[in-house]
């Protein structure tokens, strides 16, 4: 596997072999969680990466202390990055994890440097930082220390449920700088759930995420994301899916349609081809002119999801990304002026 500019101590430049095994521990873990699912631990060069400018993305860092997931989502469009490194966009994909077992002690330096502006950090764009891997290798816990001891905002989005073991770390963190945490649900129906997530918590799993941050003062919002066309995209669906968020007590609700990135692209149409050979040539059309839905698509089920949020209660999406925690004021003999406050994105 090619992971030389990965790691640390990288060979010298022209050296193409595969990764040295010095560089890297290839961990396998007998038990039911992890069966099947292959660690290689490295200790990366650089944990703050810069998304290049020509992404859509509405922020410019991201942190991503994982790469590979064992959610196996179908559609994942991360799943290309599994082949920069040798590995396939597939089953690679769901079980290789490469786990940067540095990530907490490389941010807090990175962070330190002189060079470093306080920019927001987005987390989970990629890879979610929350995945099973993460019980294991506890690496948020540090990296959001670090946030919090420089003061810096960030945001995280996850389909999983063990943010709320750092429930304490993110309330913390709120009461110094700007937190966002997004949960993503595409849809609550549970047969598609199983099918094109197998390795995620289920939609009511990951409400109830949403419902208990926004009981502790953590506004959440919910990112319905993916909407899938011709399999969750029904009204009935929709409308099913707005009204379990809204219950939840999310903030905001954003919709997303699919999107079918190359990597993704193949393994999601494979699946397709398997499950509902009837779907192939309708979403040949669909995607016909690359990887998004067309824009008269993508309007149409953007225009009825936030007509279904106005309709149960849910703001506008700008409302509910970033919420923080009042912080209590200490009785003093004077009042200071109110810290200026760093926006979210």
């Amino acid at each position: 596997m090619r992971w030389d500019n990965l790691v640390e101590n990288p060979r010298a430049a022209g050296d193409t072999a595969l990764f040295a095994t010095s560089a890297v521990t290839t961990r396998t873990f007998d038990t039911p969680e992890f069966r099947g699912i292959t660690f290689h631990e490295i200790r990366a060069r650089s944990i703050l990466n810069r998304v290049p400018g020509a992404s859509r993305m509405p922020f410019e860092w991201t942190v991503n202390p994982y790469r590979g997931c064992t959610h196996a989502c179908v559609y994942c469009f991360a799943r290309k990055t599994h082949s920069y490194l040798d590995l396939d966009t597939g089953l690679d994909f769901d079980s290789q994890i490469v786990v940067k077992i540095n990530a907490p002690e490389l941010l807090r330096r990175q962070l330190a440097s002189r060079q470093w502006q306080g920019a927001h950090v987005a987390m989970g764009t990629n890879v979610d930082c929350y995945q099973r891997a993460e019980g294991r290798y506890r690496l948020m816990p540090g990296i959001i220390t670090a946030l919090r001891d420089h003061a810096n905002p960030f945001s995280i989005l996850t389909k999983g449920t063990l943010i709320l073991r750092d429930l304490e770390l993110l309330r913390q963190a709120a009461e110094v700088t700007e937190v966002g945490i997004s949960v993503s649900v595409g849809f609550t129906d549970r047969e598609l759930w199983r099918t094109v997530e197998p390795g995620t918590p289920s939609p009511e799993r990951r409400l109830d995420v949403v419902r208990t941050l926004t009981d502790h003062g953590m506004g959440c919002g919910v990112l319905m994301a993916p909407v899938i066309p011709f399999l969750g995209d029904h009204p009935d669906q929709l409308r099913a899916t707005v009204r379990a968020i809204a219950a939840s007590g999310a903030t905001s609700v954003t919709p997303l349609v699919l999107h079918l990135r190359p990597g993704a692209r193949e393994w999601f149409m494979a699946w397709v081809a398997q499950h509902h050979p009837h779907l192939v040539q309708r979403y040949e059309r669909l995607y016909a002119e690359g990887a998004y839905a067309p824009k008269w698509y993508q309007r149409r089920i953007t225009r009825h999801v936030h007509e279904l949020a106005t309709e149960f209660g849910i703001g506008p999406a700008d409302r509910g990304m970033p919420r923080r925690i009042p912080v209590p004021q200490e009785p003093g003999p004077s009042i200071l002026p109110e810290p200026t406050q760093l926006s979210l994105l």
